[in-house]
């Protein structure tokens, strides 16, 4: 099973990173993404740095949606109550993560922690602002051609790996060939915008793909057999260097790479000093870094598994994440030393279903399990309104997004029973429903912390109350979680999406295969429909239809968006937070006053 586009829903720690770069950047997986006011669609063939002219890869937001409009940020009260640990550190910037598992390389991740940490480590081609729009990268321009089938990519000059090695075209058309290998079975959709002879490659037909086209050391195009609204960004993802990632490439056998992920080598703000699995990930700044050389020396990601307040309250870290409750607002204000910065990022939460298993194949059972779930309560609610109940795979923030024609699911017992019902399951003696001699039984799997004890308490009660065995397994470990997960040892596993900038990147799961079991081809249908074009409101229109037939069919139980307070060390300077790319665009620019 594919995992790179998932982070735990129940995690309170940092969540951004540039697509997947972590899951943002734009490998593809769930990348980032959306605005206002469309730009103009792409076709004048004139040359533009940035989407507002070129093509609407990652529209942004609604200007009267803007995020940034509702953001009241704190600043810290009392700077002498700073612990004396976090005062000595003067070239060192420490974060809390969830613990990665080591697959550092683009393309490769399992899982968004591991974007995150590699988010630091490369710079993709293309990047997206704070209003979610395609802005220059490792290129420093791009051309689209006029019927948006060909792509040019203009590369800054005397770009470099970390190791001082030269960045050019060749490492580009190396890095989309690669992804088109038979044996590539990852997240990226850059094999989905179908170059030409793409798939002529991927079947060992052709030694290359020939819509590729390295013009010289700094420009690169590739042409596509049918316009695609997320082309730019996908094709402007991170770059893999030939000389290092190609040295034992052969057609057809991708294993090697695997020996490469803990010794990335990238083009990033840092590079890689050590990974030391379950405690942290090392780096210290990247002297080639194309903007620069970062003004912190240093920065660690420390696994902070549960223990993400203490950490933050002895000054063993220096930024962390946190519902957005009166509770923790206040608790992080009477610290005196944070800067706290609310912030709503563009994800969405689900629960994950079996799709496997026999009973939750039936959109009655998956409906009931909707109705008889008191969403409200347990994303609302208990986080003091620091939520807000998910319907559809797209943030509120997203251009995409509507209500129309969208059935909330508000909590419903009785219509719960009623669908049980009416798919057959009967009440046995002991309460437990039962067809055909098997009895209704979930087996959850969720993160351990807070909210999903809320999550247990409240669903133990809820499912009893319709008949349903409801059984709750916790795990420190994410990695032990995903792993389960594709074993297919569960029946709901709860899960949030990456920073998403464009919405194709909120139901590619449903298209490519990732919820196992579901396929269904009016959704994908709609959903080339939608990348087809770069007409906004075309694009609205073929969403609002998928986002309505997910919502009737749910392949998964939305549960929530998140609202979020970032609270981090007073002493840092020059912080901000996309909703789009979290930290990484900023941090390179962080530094200790």
């Amino acid at each position: 099973m594919k995992r790179t586009r998932v982070t735990v829903l129940m995690t309170f720690l940092l969540t951004g990173a540039l697509v997947l770069s972590a899951c943002t950047g734009n490998n593809g997986g769930s990348a980032a993404q959306e605005a206002g006011p469309a730009p103009a669609a792409a076709g004048n063939g004139q040359s533009t740095a940035a989407a507002g002219n070129g093509q609407n890869a990652a529209a942004a937001n609604d200007g009267d949606a803007a995020p940034t409009a509702a953001l009241q940020f704190t600043p810290a009260g009392d700077l002498s109550k700073l612990p004396a640990v976090a005062k000595q550190r003067t070239d060192t910037i420490i974060v809390g993560l969830t613990d990665p598992s080591g697959a550092f390389t683009p393309y490769f991740h399992q899982s968004g922690y591991d974007g995150n940490v590699s988010s630091l480590l490369f710079t993709p081609l293309v990047t997206v602002d704070d209003k979610g729009l395609p802005a220059p990268g490792l290129a420093e321009r791009w051309d689209i051609s006029a019927d948006q089938l060909t792509y040019t990519f203009h590369l800054r000059k005397d770009l470099k790996f970390s190791d001082g090695s030269p960045l050019t075209a060749d490492d580009v058309a190396f890095t989309w060939t690669l992804l088109h290998d038979k044996a590539y079975d990852g997240d990226s959709q850059i094999p989905t915008l179908h170059i030409e002879g793409g798939e002529a490659y991927k079947e060992g037909k052709a030694n290359s793909i020939f819509g590729i086209t390295v013009k010289d050391p700094l420009t690169i195009s590739a042409k596509l057999e049918q316009p695609n609204a997320t082309a730019l960004v996908l094709l402007g993802s991170d770059v893999l260097s030939k000389a290092y990632y190609g040295k034992d490439y052969k057609f057809g056998q991708l294993d090697y790479i695997k020996k490469l992920h803990e010794k990335p080598l990238g083009n990033g703000p840092y590079v890689l000093e050590k990974f030391i699995p379950g405690q942290e990930v090392r780096y210290v700044a990247n002297e080639h870094y194309y903007a620069g050389k970062p003004k912190t020396e240093r920065f660690i990601y420390k696994t902070s598994e549960g223990d993400t307040w203490q950490y933050l309250e002895t000054g063993e870290v220096d930024y962390a994440s946190f519902s957005a409750t009166t509770e923790n607002i206040d608790k992080l204000k009477s610290l005196g030393f944070v800067n706290i910065l609310p912030y709503t990022p563009s994800t969405y939460g689900y629960l994950q279903l079996n799709l496997e298993h026999e009973s939750l194949k039936d959109k009655k059972v998956r409906q009931a399990l909707t109705y008889g779930l008191d969403r409200q309560s347990i994303y609302v609610d208990a986080n003091q309104g620091a939520g807000q109940v998910a319907n559809i795979p797209a943030s509120p923030i997203s251009w995409a997004y509507t209500e129309e024609g969208i059935n909330d699911y508000a909590y419903d017992a009785d219509k719960a029973n009623e669908l049980l019902d009416e798919a057959g399951w009967t009440k046995g003696q002991d309460g437990i429903r039962e067809k055909d001699g098997q009895k209704l039984t979930i087996h959850f799997l969720g993160s351990k912390n807070a909210q999903t004890d809320i999550f247990i308490a409240v669903a133990a009660e809820n499912f009893a109350a319709i008949g349903v065995d409801f059984q709750p397994e916790v795990f420190a470990d994410f990695n032990a979680l995903v792993s389960k997960v594709e074993g297919g040892d569960y029946d709901i596993a709860s899960f949030s999406t990456p920073m998403l900038t464009d919405p194709s990147e909120g139901v590619v799961q449903f298209v490519d295969g990732e919820i196992k079991g579901y396929d269904n081809p009016k959704v994908k249908e709609l959903h080339d429909k939608a990348l087809a074009t770069s007409d906004i409101e075309q694009r609205k229109g073929a969403y609002k239809e998928l986002f309505q037939l997910l919502n009737d069919e749910l392949p998964v139980i939305f549960t929530s968006y998140k609202k979020t307070v970032y609270a981090y060390n007073g002493r840092i300077q020059n912080l901000s937070v996309s909703p789009f790319t979290g930290l990484s665009s900023s941090l390179p620019n962080w530094t200790l006053h």
